[in-house]
């Protein structure tokens, strides 16, 4: 069965950080590209970042660039996201994805998809 569970959510205060996680079962992660959505209530759904399956390139969002940091590590099967200078416009559901090939700023078309963990930030 293949699962993709994110964690890591939570309040963070306006500047903080939080760090989500995405653990992988059912298939075999380095065969994909990961990354990482985000949909704010009321908005669009939108790209925050990827990492590449062979090359490792990373890609991210504008409103994230110098502020996240995707990683992954294939041995555990888990994909991370560091998010730091966090800002109250970064609150949101986070979804963890997998796709062949990453876009602009996410994977592209994805296969899988996790059930999301939500980010607050707030004062």
């Amino acid at each position: 069965q293949v699962q993709l569970v994110e964690s890591g959510g939570g309040l963070a205060q306006p500047g903080g950080s939080l760090r989500l996680s995405c653990a992988a079962s059912g298939f075999t992660l380095n065969d994909y590209a990961v990354g990482w959505f985000r949909q704010a209530p009321g908005k669009e759904r939108e790209g925050v970042s990827c990492v590449a399956r062979r090359d490792g390139r990373t890609f991210y969002g504008d409103p994230v660039k110098g502020r996240f940091t995707i990683s992954r590590d294939n041995a555990k099967k888990e994909v991370y996201l560091q998010m730091n200078s966090l800002k109250p416009e970064d609150t949101a559901v986070y979804y963890c994805a997998a796709a062949v090939y990453c876009g602009d700023s996410a994977p592209y078309d994805p296969e899988y998809w996790g059930q999301g963990t939500q980010v607050t930030v707030s004062s």
